[in-house]
């Protein structure tokens, strides 16, 4: 399985990068995962409806750049479904099982991702109603990609 996380902006801080490191080695047993960062648009504070459209379009644009078409997209959404870790385990499971052998998990930026993205998008994925960080949220993505895995192969781990 081929598993690409896009993620909008860059990361800076030290102790995400090292904790994305080591989920990253100990998924490379499991699949190949790859990390995207697009260039968040810049953003002044206070913004018109429209102008914030338009930075989720440009963000959107650079995000499907990197979605191929025979990608089941995974978007992470605060108005997607929320599923537990075994549920996430088998969506993982079931999509390797019928040939969906390229994931894309996509976090959008910090308005979100563009109505774009969401058209092309197979599932949209909730981790909870409330907001997070899109830098940490490539940690947590991981962290529970991972325990998929480890599910999905009854290792343990999970409990």
């Amino acid at each position: 399985m081929k598993i690409t996380i896009i993620s909008v902006g860059k990361l800076k801080e030290k102790y995400l990068k090292q904790g994305i490191a080591e989920y990253l080695k100990r998924l490379s047993a499991y699949a190949k995962v790859d990390i995207v960062e697009v260039a968040d648009e810049k953003a002044p504070e206070n913004m018109s409806e429209a102008e914030m459209e338009e930075v989720k379009r440009k963000e959107g644009e650079r995000i499907l750049s990197h979605v191929q078409q025979d990608t089941y997209v995974i978007t992470l959404e605060i108005n997607g479904k929320m599923i537990s870790s075994e549920q996430l385990a088998d969506k993982m499971d079931q999509l390797a099982t019928y040939g969906k052998s390229k994931i894309a998990f996509v976090i959008g930026g910090s308005l979100g991702i563009s109505e774009a993205v969401q058209e092309r998008s197979d599932y949209a994925l909730s981790f909870s109603k409330m907001t997070f960080p899109h830098q940490l949220m490539r940690l947590v993505l991981l962290e529970q990609v991972y325990r998929g895995f480890r599910i999905i192969k009854n290792e343990p781990y999970h409990k």
